[in-house]
């Protein structure tokens, strides 16, 4: 935890603004969560029972996909895992159902409550709170349209938690698919709650507060509801599923091809040179295994959990949990487990470009501002799913 702060107040642009507060109430918070889902046996009772309700939920896609594609799209098919027909569907069918969600309101009352606890624990702005808030269920892009208003006037540091809160956490269409990919529900749920404290303690670390936020004493909650009933919302959310799910699928087969060139080339390479890397899950391996280890993963899985942070990095998240869920077996229970909440998180390279061009399109004269934060926003979500993940293995 002390190397992981560290590196957020190495990154730091104004070590002596930096919040104290903040960073107690941050890692206090983090610290609490942890150990009532993790220890206490209430929560974990009320958690098991939570990734079980979800994991049951998300059972109920296979109705839609073996009607559409028979045999194929059985959840246990005798033809063995077809990922485009089986476990892909369920970000159309989590997309419909979350998009009735907010049509109903029910969303809305989740996100606010959220919102209320970052503004009056933390002493965050209403409209970093209800981004932070909204980015527990929310895609990146999704979230800022909560505070589509503010952004033109945000202060730096609220930019930098609202860029931060999109990295540290996942969609809740996305997380349907790691679940399909054999990563525990629970938690899952408990690592994209948890970060949300971590989220702003990063960012104010890392883009210490020294503006007065317009929001400063709180927002309120507008969500707005654009679908005429609950038939025109399960249309729209299936349909926004549907552009998801193409585009995870596109970006799986060029990614995990060009994966394959990378390695076929360090492969030919180590043919002549023997103390040539043979892989780039290698190379990514010796460079996060020492970070793995600090987290607690133990020496052994240290090398093959630093290769997936690092795929996370480099690549996307989605590539790491693909290649997560088939160790389950091989890997450490705490090892998978540290993983799974290091994991949650979208902080990657494309990333940048992705709330760059999302964020700015929505306040176009932040663009600028948006693109000089990019990186140390990438950094700040980073660390603060690391810290979760650290947290969860000191009490594994």
């Amino acid at each position: 935890m002390i190397l992981i702060l560290g590196i957020g107040f190495a990154f730091s642009r104004n070590r002596r603004a930096i919040s104290w507060r903040v960073v107690a109430w941050g890692v206090g918070l983090q610290a609490v969560f942890a150990i009532f889902v993790l220890r206490v046996p209430l929560g974990q009772e009320i958690f098991s029972w939570l990734g079980a309700t979800v994991t049951k939920i998300l059972s109920f896609s296979y109705a839609g996909s073996e009607f559409v594609f028979g045999e194929i799209g059985k959840q246990h098919s005798s033809i063995g895992v077809v990922f485009a027909f089986q476990i892909m569907p369920a970000i159309i069918f989590v997309s419909a159902l979350f998009a009735i969600m907010y049509y109903l309101g029910i969303m809305q009352i989740v996100v606010k409550a959220f919102a209320i606890a970052m503004n009056k624990i933390m002493g965050a702005s209403g409209a970093e709170s209800l981004n932070v808030a909204a980015s527990i269920f929310m895609g990146q892009t999704e979230a800022p349209l909560t505070i589509r208003p503010f952004l033109p006037r945000m202060t730096i540091s609220e930019l930098m938690t609202v860029m931060t809160a999109g990295m540290a956490h996942v969609s809740g269409s996305i997380m349907a698919a790691y679940i399909a990919f054999g990563i525990e529900a629970r938690h899952l749920l408990t690592a994209v709650i948890m970060t949300a404290p971590g989220t702003i303690m990063m960012a104010k670390i890392i883009e210490p507060e020294t503006e007065v936020p317009e929001t400063l004493g709180g927002v309120k909650v507008d969500i707005p509801r654009t679908d005429v009933n609950v038939l025109d919302a399960a249309a729209r959310g299936t349909s926004e599923g549907l552009q998801l799910m193409l585009n995870v699928i596109a970006m799986l087969i060029s990614f995990i091809a060009l994966i394959a060139l990378v390695n076929g080339l360090f492969g030919w390479i180590h043919g002549f040179i023997s103390w040539f890397p043979i892989s780039l899950q290698t190379v990514l391996g010796w460079i996060f295994r020492p970070i793995a280890f600090v987290m607690g993963v133990p020496w052994h899985d240290s090398g093959t959990v630093g290769a997936l942070l690092g795929e996370r990095m480099v690549i996307n998240e989605f590539i790491a949990y693909a290649h997560l869920g088939p160790m389950k077996g091989s890997l450490d229970p705490v090892s998978f487990t540290i993983a799974t909440f290091a994991l949650c998180g979208f902080a990657n390279l494309s990333s940048v470009g992705i709330q760059i061009g999302g964020i700015g399109a929505l306040a176009p004269e932040r663009k600028h501002d948006l693109a000089r934060l990019g990186f140390r926003a990438m950094i700040a979500g980073t660390l603060a799913n690391f810290l979760s993940a650290t947290l969860a293995g000191i009490l594994l």
